[in-house]
C-alpha cells in the first residue's frame, strides 16, 4: 500500500456491479478506505464475464474496477445471509454505495431508510439509471442509453454518418465520480453533525452535466449541436489533422495561438484574412479554413509537424493508439499505471497525488467469495 490513505478507517460496503459503483468503490480503495464488494453467489459481479480478455481466467474489466476490495458473496434470498449482511453494515459500515436494479434492495428491507433509522450516521449512496422521479425512473439503465438518451452520442462522431458511443465508459465512470464527490462531502458533513446522509446521482443527471455546453447553446439561441468528428462547434482550428504518416491533434484555442499555427506552417497570410481574424470568424467560416490548413499539415510528418508547434508554442498531440499510450515515457515517469503487489498484471491508478504520492491500494481484485469468513462473523 502506498503511505497516503485519507479515508484510513472508513469502511463502505459496495451493492454493486458492472462499472458505476465498482469504480466509485475503486476510487474509495485508492484513498484508504476498506471497500467490501458484496456479489450474487451465482456468478458474481456481471463484468466477471466481460472478456475476452482475460487474465488468468478473470476478465480485465473486472480486475480494473476492483482492485483493492474485499469480496464476499450474498444470496438475499437466504434470511441468514441477509441478516449478517445487515448486521455488517450496522456495526461497520460508514456508508453503502449500490447501483442494483429498483426496487431489488427495498424487497429484501436494504434500504437507506431503514438502515439509517438503525444507523443515523450511515452514508448512503445511490447511483440509479434515470434518476429517482418522473416518467423514466423505473427504466433500467446502461452507459450506451444514458450516451443515447443524453445527447451524448447525437454530438459524437461525423455529420451524416451513423450515431457513435463515446468509446469508454464515459457515463458509467462519470456516475462512480459524482457518487464520490458526494460521499466526501456527506463526510466532511457528518464530521461536524454526526448525522449521515443519502446521497444520490444517476446516470442519466451524469450524461446531462456532461451536455453542459450543448444545452447551454440551445438554451441561449435554440442552437442544436451536430457532431464535428474530432473539432469542437465553439472553437476553430480545434481538431485532428491527418499528416504524411498519421494523425496530429491541433488545439489552436484561441486568436493568438491561431496566428502562431499560421506563422509554423508558413501561412502567415491566412491569419490576416477578416473571415478568420477571430474564433468566432472561424466558426462560421470552418468550412472554408479547414480545407486550406489540412492541405499544409499533410505535407509534414507528424513527430516534425509536431516538434514545429511545440517550438511555436501551439499546443498539439499525436493520436496513439492503446499500445502507445500503455508504453509512452510520460504514462511511465506519472505511474499511472502498476501492478497489484501479489499480481504482475499493471492497472491504471486514479489521476491525483496527495503531497506528491498517489494514492493507491494494491490488493488484487477479489476472486468470487474470496473473504467470506469475515462475514460469517456477522452471523447469529
Amino acid at each position: 500500500m502506498t503511505k497516503v490513505r485519507p479515508l484510513d478507517g472508513i469502511t463502505v460496503v459496495e451493492l454493486g456491479h458492472s462499472v458505476a459503483a465498482p469504480f466509485a468503490g475503486l476510487i474509495l480503495a485508492d484513498l484508504g478506505a476498506r471497500v467490501i464488494k458484496v456479489e450474487n453467489p451465482v456468478g458474481g459481479d456481471y463484468a466477471r464475464g466481460w472478456g475476452p480478455p482475460f487474465w488468468r481466467e478473470e476478465a480485465t474489466a473486472y480486475l480494473s474496477l476492483n482492485r483493492g476490495k474485499e469480496g464476499i458473496t450474498v444470496d438475499f434470498g437466504d434470511e441468514t445471509d441477509l441478516a449478517a449482511l445487515r448486521h455488517l453494515i450496522l456495526s461497520q459500515a460508514d456508508g453503502v454505495i449500490q447501483n442494483l436494479r429498483p426496487g431489488l434492495l427495498a424487497r429484501y428491507g436494504l434500504t437507506a431508510e431503514s438502515l439509517r433509522t438503525s444507523k443515523p450516521s450511515l452514508l448512503w449512496c445511490d447511483i440509479g439509471a434515470f434518476g429517482g422521479k418522473g416518467p423514466l425512473a423505473h427504466k433500467p439503465g446502461y452507459d450506451p442509453l444514458a450516451q443515447a438518451a443524453t445527447g451524448i452520442m447525437s454530438v459524437t462522431g461525423e455529420a451524416g454518418r451513423p450515431p457513435v458511443r463515446v468509446g469508454v465508459s464515459l457515463v458509467d465512470m462519470g456516475a462512480g465520480m459524482w457518487t464520490v464527490i458526494g460521499f466526501l462531502a456527506a463526510l466532511l458533513a457528518r464530521g461536524k453533525s454526526g448525522q449521515g446522509c443519502n446521497i444520490a446521482t444517476s446516470l442519466y443527471e451524469t450524461g446531462l452535466t456532461w451536455m453542459t455546453i450543448p444545452l447551454a447553446g440551445y438554451a441561449a439561441c435554440g442552437d442544436i449541436r451536430k457532431p464535428q468528428g474530432s473539432g469542437a462547434a465553439e472553437i476553430v482550428p480545434y481538431q485532428a489533422f491527418q499528416t504524411s504518416d498519421g494523425w496530429l491533434m491541433i488545439a489552436a484555442g484561441n486568436d493568438s495561438l491561431f496566428r502562431k499555427l499560421c506563422a509554423a506552417l508558413g501561412f502567415d497570410a491566412l491569419s490576416s484574412r477578416p473571415e478568420f481574424a477571430s474564433n468566432a470568424a472561424r466558426v462560421v467560416n470552418r468550412h472554408q479554413l479547414i480545407p486550406l490548413l489540412a492541405d499544409r499539415v499533410r505535407q509534414f510528418a507528424s513527430d516534425r509537424l509536431g516538434q514545429v508547434l511545440d517550438a511555436s508554442g501551439v499546443p498539439s498531440a499525436p493520436l496513439l493508439t492503446v499500445d502507445q499510450v500503455a508504453s509512452h515515457p510520460q504514462m511511465r515517469a506519472l505511474e499511472m499505471a502498476m501492478p497489484c503487489a501479489d499480481d504482475d498484471l499493471e492497472l491504471v491508478g486514479i489521476p491525483l497525488t496527495l503531497d506528491d504520492q498517489r494514492p493507491r491500494a494494491r490488493r488484487r481484485a477479489p476472486t468470487l467469495g474470496q473473504h467470506n469468513d469475515n462475514l460469517a462473523s456477522h452471523r447469529a
